[in-house]
């Protein structure tokens, strides 16, 4: 982090915007991520379709997106394979919570019947 009023070394072949996404990138990310997810979660988009997206995306920035000259498109591809793969693991963490519920369910239940079951009245 550079300090109020010293100077700042801009990097060769660096663009406005790409200098700006970079400082944001992760930033933005989270955010489109996290809109995303709602919509994955209300069942406005497919399940599917957000995997497909962030699959197709994950494989653009790695063979493409990475090598681009323009630096706000490689920050722009990496924002948006980076979204996309925070969406994806919505679905795996539905899954997770799911799972991990039911197993706490199931041991109330067993030391319920434990309760029930020992009580000598």
């Amino acid at each position: 982090m550079v300090e109020w009023g010293q100077p700042r070394m801009i990097e060769q072949g660096t663009t406005r915007l790409g200098r700006w996404l970079r400082e944001r990138r992760l930033r933005l990310a989270a955010w489109i991520a996290l809109l995303e997810a709602i919509l994955v979660v209300a069942h406005v988009i497919p399940k599917l379709s957000a995997l497909l997206a962030a699959a197709a995306l994950f494989l653009f920035y790695v063979f493409i997106g990475r090598t681009m000259r323009s630096d706000a498109v490689r920050h722009a591809s990496w924002i948006a394979a980076t979204s996309q793969v925070l969406v994806a693991l919505v679905p795996v963490l539905l899954i997770v919570v799911g799972t991990l519920a039911l197993i706490v369910v199931g041991i109330l239940a067993v030391v319920a019947l434990v309760v029930l079951f020992t009580d000598r009245r």
